[in-house]
């Protein structure tokens, strides 16, 4: 097939792009082995759905599809004003954090600019900053996580924007939130510092801090959450960030408008208020991480200790163990994109998922 001439004045930029890899659905491994029990423990979501109360939000609500969403998702934003005690202009929506990830992109890199990551994170940052041209800076990694000292030393006068996840995705290490504050300290007032926050519900009350009250003292600082993972919404697509008012402001000039839909925003805003839902997930979370340790020392396998809803695995070969486990009808999630062709990523699942994958998992080995 001829290649259209248009695609020929595509930047190279563009050109070099590895699309990003999202894990394999279910439908699509019924169709291609016949199989019609499988479990997903690929892409980090909650094994126990979305909240109660969101599913309630969503009742009769098929009058409301015909209409345009609130542009400013006033509601959800007031709510996450009353929880985290920060004025409604500190807040944007967005599809998903992705969108914002991407968003924090657009405004602030492009050619001639420059942004600094760690290896083994999470894929986007790369992706996003590649998109618009800009240089990424990818970091030596510390015992799979952040270094942060050396990413402070990899700051150039170009570099715009530095992202963190913590905890890391997808390796699941953590950085405490002392440690964090002194890094911020250093970094120049003119790099956008993005704190990517998308598993932080699962942190134990011990090593949760306060990352908004850090936004009182950093005004370059964007702190982003997401309701896809511990709140159950991944389908609805629904992320939000805080940061300066100023910071937001020009975000907002990219934001594309009516970015989140009518049910994400409703579901999202009852979400918020469903703290049972939430200790609940981080109960069976808790447990099932514990069951996964336990089985994978029995079989003497090494693993990143994880502060996620997820844990790396090592194996002999990434990829063929994949392969094994799908034939089994397991779906877990390969690293060789990160560099990291022996390990797998195994979402936590319910006990009876986790000791399914445990038992394919030995079969295999």
């Amino acid at each position: 097939m001829n290649v259209p001439p248009c695609c020929d004045l595509i930047p190279d930029h563009i050109r070099q792009l590895a699309p990003y890899q999202p894990g394999k659905p279910m439908s699509e491994l019924e169709r291609e082995l016949g199989l019609t029990s499988i479990i997903k423990l690929a892409s980090n979501e909650n094994p126990l759905g979305p909240s109660p109360k969101a599913l309630g939000a969503l009742q009769g609500l098929s009058q409301a599809f015909s209409l345009y969403p609130d542009g400013n998702g006033f509601e959800l934003k007031t709510a996450l004003s009353h929880r985290y005690r920060l004025d409604v202009d500190h807040w944007i929506l967005g599809n998903g954090s992705n969108d914002l990830l991407d968003l924090v992109a657009r405004t602030f890199l492009g050619p001639g600019t420059s942004a600094v990551y760690s290896r083994y994170a999470f894929a986007v940052y790369a992706l996003a900053t590649q998109a618009v041209g800009a240089v990424g800076l990818e970091v030596p990694d510390l015992d799979f996580g952040h270094d942060l000292e050396a990413m402070l030393a990899a700051i150039r006068p170009d570099t715009r924007v530095i992202f963190i996840a913590n905890p890391n995705n997808p390796t699941g290490t953590f950085l405490d939130g002392k440690t964090l504050r002194r890094a911020l300290a250093r970094v120049p007032a003119e790099v956008v510092v993005v704190l990517d926050e998308a598993y932080t519900e699962y942190l134990s009350d011990v090593h949760r801090y306060d990352s908004f009250s850090l936004l009182r003292e950093f005004d370059n600082l964007l702190v982003c959450r997401t309701f896809s993972k511990a709140y159950g919404l991944a389908g609805l697509r629904v992320g939000c960030a805080a940061g300066h008012p100023e910071l937001i402001a020009f975000l907002n000039r990219l934001r594309q408008p009516f970015n989140v839909s009518v049910p994400g925003l409703l579901a999202a805003t009852a979400a918020l208020q469903d703290e049972e839902f939430l200790s609940m997930t981080r109960r069976v979370n808790d447990q099932g991480r514990a069951q996964l340790v336990a089985a994978f020392q029995r079989l003497d396998l090494l693993f990143i200790p994880s502060w996620g809803n997820f844990i790396s695995v090592a194996v002999a070969d990434g990829a063929a163990m994949y392969q094994g486990l799908l034939r089994q009808g397991v779906i877990v999630r390969p690293l060789a994109a990160y560099a990291m062709p022996n390990y797998l990523r195994v979402t936590v699942g319910t006990e009876a998922e986790n000791e399914r994958f445990i038992e394919s998992l030995e079969k295999l080995l």
